[in-house]
């Protein structure tokens, strides 16, 4: 795939880099948005709403988790790791909907986190794998 200008002048590995960004953003946000003073311990909006709001909070976390999936899927994503991700966001939603100790599990899993992280290493490997200018892989 050649990297042509969109309609709005820009390239579709620089829609792909800022779409990466936004959803750095939004997995931080939800996940290690607040660090707990003195430790390294950090949570976000999944934590705080599935403790203020037992199952409403976790469901609308879920929505958000799963909109991070959907985007991967619209980024070409293969179907394996987007397996993997379904499967962060469900053990983040089942094992989060358990009265205080899904809150605690929150702090630990960062499910948004994860399935960024296989995004990014999805994308590193795609480039990678990428023919240069001469048709050579790396």
């Amino acid at each position: 795939m050649k990297d042509r200008p969109s309609a709005t002048g820009t390239s579709a590995s620089e829609a792909a880099a800022r779409e990466l960004e936004r959803l750095r953003k939004a997995a931080s946000l939800l996940d290690t948005w607040i660090r707990i003073p003195g430790t390294r311990l950090t949570f976000g909006l999944d934590g705080i709403l599935g403790f203020l709001f037992p199952v409403l909070g976790d469901t609308a976390t879920l929505v958000a988790g799963l909109w991070i999936v959907a985007r991967a899927h619209r980024l070409g994503i293969p179907t394996p790791v987007l397996m993997k991700m379904l499967a962060n966001v469900g053990v983040d939603y089942a094992f989060g909907t358990v009265p205080l100790l899904g809150d605690v599990f929150d702090i630990f899993w960062k499910a948004n986190r994860r399935n960024v992280a296989l995004l990014e290493k999805e994308i590193a490997d795609r480039a990678r794998k990428a023919p240069d200018w001469n048709g050579r892989t790396e």
